[in-house]
């Protein structure tokens, strides 16, 4: 994380790994002075970060001065395997040959990520002695964790003068020639050369390529709609980490780069259609760390799914808990969830087989939870220092009662009832794919026991709409909230009640403009400029989305689905993890939240989500279907095609071309008919 210019200055930003800042400072100077910049940006594969830069006017050498604007800095940056890569390109445009002074200056305060994000901390590790060579420096802290981190800066020029926090270079830079620095920054100090770079920087490239090929492609025949889709594309690759057991969308930058079990599940859902591989790979993982044993300190029990894990010296030494952390009511029912359509779309039985001993512990977990709460799927913190609220809007304040004021716990949310629901439904599918009909139907039953539950104690009749929570008391927060559009998601509500709350959600009262807001106008703390209380998540309008469409509001899901686009434009074709929920002006862009994370991995996938629910495309291969039910294309899009969807029967092409007022759909390749059937509802 860097400003424009490339530097690090030590507020927010840095360079880090391991949820700990390594490099604190990192700044170019030219004789001292900041180069102006002329511009900055992030490749669209988002494999590198360049900045322009020109000098200032430059002292004498003899008897004439370089003037203002004949240097040209190149700033080029990328990172491979651990380690930042950097080449530095200074060109003179002039016909006067010039002396620059380059210094880089550094610094490495190796701060936990949560002491950059504010914690405070009653005492730290000591840092030990640098250690300087002729073009190296390694800088080094020893952690109250006894873990010895370091950080080593490597030059492809010796530097005239090298300490602990800068190195200087006396570049004599004759007219019309260019001088080149490579620098890398790692664990261990290297030899930086051209050719280091250029295969570093290959390897790279070709790395955030093979994730975007994973999955099938879309493509959009409108430019701005292609960029968006690119963009997201490109963000979900970079947000992808190749872990032992697969790949995993790490949450989001600058904060949560780090395997987050809500996101991960979120994300997967949102893109299985066109990359089941990367459910595959979250299951693994989670499946790989679930809860064993009860520690309140951890909201840990048996059966539960991971919410966060973090690696730095904070979670380690436990002076917090997010070294392995489970207070998220939902990820457990997500899991469930996302195995049962990971199946459904896939066929693979033998995946299922392999993680089915973590499902039936994870769905034990549920039923118990839900036998201890009178039949609600519930949370309630073990001690201070876990979140207080751990539904996906996990901020203090963001469950309350319609008067504003805080219920007590344990807290049962509407989502999360629906979650439960599906996941039991999803487990009573993949019993009977196993031929045990008892423990389906055992499932069966207690998804209909919840259902019922919520039916009898969510919903306000007056309102026409489920209540956000039930407290520790069964009192309901008679709060309207989006969270009902994720209920509506699982198909849980009767139709007459789905089809009354989807109306709502597209109604003024809600509508952003940019989107569905987290909260209605006219609510108890609703602040269009909070982080759950009014603003616009992209991730939560794509379940929504997803939720009214599947209670007949189709056109309203595609509305959505251009709002969000015409947001994307003004934020760069990248949505960030959130922006405030202001009412959209005309002409005025949305208000971005300050601190969102950008880029944000089930922000990214939002597109696809929508994409899928506009043109009403559902895989089943234990069928094997492809059904394509009315299908819509966003506004002033004449066609669009999915390439390459993986099918246990081969790959299958399809395509939707705008005729008059209908969208017609066809298949350009796939498997013969007899293998598999396509069945489109006009």
């Amino acid at each position: 994380m860097a400003d424009a210019s490339g530097d690090v200055t030590g507020e927010g930003d840095g360079l880090f790994h391991n949820d700990t800042r390594l490099l604190s400072t990192f700044r170019l100077l030219l004789n001292g002075q900041h180069p102006a910049l002329l511009s900055s940006a992030v490749s669209q594969d988002n494999a590198f970060f360049t900045a322009n830069l020109t000098n200032r006017p430059l002292p004498p050498l003899g008897e004439s001065s370089m003037p203002e604007g004949v240097i040209h800095v190149e700033r080029r940056r990328f990172l491979w395997s651990g380690r930042l890569h950097e080449r530095v390109r200074l060109t003179n445009y002039s016909d006067i040959r010039t002396r620059l002074p380059v210094q880089l200056l550094f610094g490495a305060d190796f701060r936990d990520m949560f002491e950059v994000r504010g914690q405070s901390r009653s005492r730290r590790g000591e840092m030990q002695a640098s250690q300087c060579g002729t073009d190296c420096v390694a800088l080094r802290y020893h952690g109250l964790d006894q873990v010895l981190r370091e950080v080593a800066l490597s030059f492809s020029e010796q530097p005239q003068r090298l300490t602990a926090q800068h190195a200087e270079f006396e570049v004599v830079l004759p007219g019309r020639e260019s001088w080149t620095l490579y620098v890398e920054v790692g664990d261990a100090s290297t030899q930086p050369s051209r050719e280091r770079w250029r295969g570093a920087a290959a390897r790279t490239r070709w790395s955030l390529r093979a994730h975007r090929r994973r999955g099938a492609r879309v493509r959009a025949s409108g430019r701005l709609l292609q960029a968006w889709i690119d963009k997201s594309e490109a963000d979900l690759a970079l947000l992808t980490t190749e872990l032992p057991t697969g790949p995993y969308p790490y949450a989001g930058i600058p904060w949560f780069s780090t395997p987050f079990g809500r996101d991960a599940l979120i994300t997967s859902l949102q893109t299985l259609w066109i990359d089941p591989a990367l459910a595959r790979g979250v299951l693994a993982f989670l499946a790989a760390h679930q809860a064993s044993e009860i520690s309140t300190f951890r909201d840990a029990e048996p059966g539960k799914i991971m919410h966060e894990t973090r690696k730095g010296e904070m979670a380690a030494v436990n002076e917090l808990p997010f070294g392995k952390y489970y207070g998220g009511v939902d990820t457990t029912p997500l899991f469930v969830m996302l195995a049962a359509a990971y199946a459904r779309r896939t066929g693979d039985l033998a995946f299922i087989d392999g993680i089915w001993k973590e499902l039936v512990a994870s769905i034990a977990w549920i039923e118990d939870n839900v036998a201890r709460h009178g039949g609600l799927l519930s949370y309630a913190r073990g001690e201070a220092t876990g979140l207080a609220n751990q539904g996906w809007k996990d901020s203090h304040d963001s469950v309350f009662h319609a008067d504003g004021s805080s219920p007590r716990g344990p807290i049962a949310l509407i989502e999360v009832q629906g979650y439960a629901y599906a996941a039991l439904h999803g487990m009573a599918l993949l019993a009977r794919r196993r031929g045990d009909t008892e423990a389906a139907t055992h499932w069966d039953g207690a998804a209909r026991r919840i259902a019922r539950k919520v039916e009898d104690e969510f919903w306000m009749e007056e309102l026409q709409f489920y209540a956000l929570a039930l407290d520790g008391d069964g009192r309901a927060c008679r709060v309207r909230s989006s969270n009902a559009g994720h209920l509506l998601y699982t198909g849980l509500p009767r139709p007459q009640r789905g089809r009354a709350v989807a109306r709502q959600l597209l109604s003024a009262a809600f509508a952003s403009g940019w989107g569905i807001r987290t909260l209605p106008t006219g609510t108890s703390r609703f602040n269009p400029m909070s982080y759950h209380n009014g603003s616009v998540w992209p991730h939560d309008v794509a379940l929504c989305a997803a939720g009214v469409a599947r209670y007949g509001e189709r056109e309203g899901a595609l509305k959505l689905l251009d709002q969000l686009f015409e947001a994307a434009t003004f934020f760069g074709m990248r949505l960030p993890e959130l922006f405030c929920g202001f009412e959209r002006a005309l002409g005025e862009a949305p208000v971005a939240y300050p601190v969102a994370c950008l880029p944000q991995a089930w922000a990214a996938g939002a597109v696809f989500m929508l994409l899928q629910v506009g043109l009403g495309v559902q895989i089943d291969a234990m069928t094997p279907c492809v059904s394509i039910d009315r299908p819509l294309l966003p506004t002033g899009i004449a066609s669009l095609q999915i390439c390459g969807i993986a099918l246990p029967q081969g790959r299958l092409d399809l395509g939707f071309r705008r005729v008059g007022s209908r969208v017609l759909a066809f298949a350009d390749r796939g498997p013969p008919e007899t293998v598999l059937r396509i069945d489109v509802r006009l």
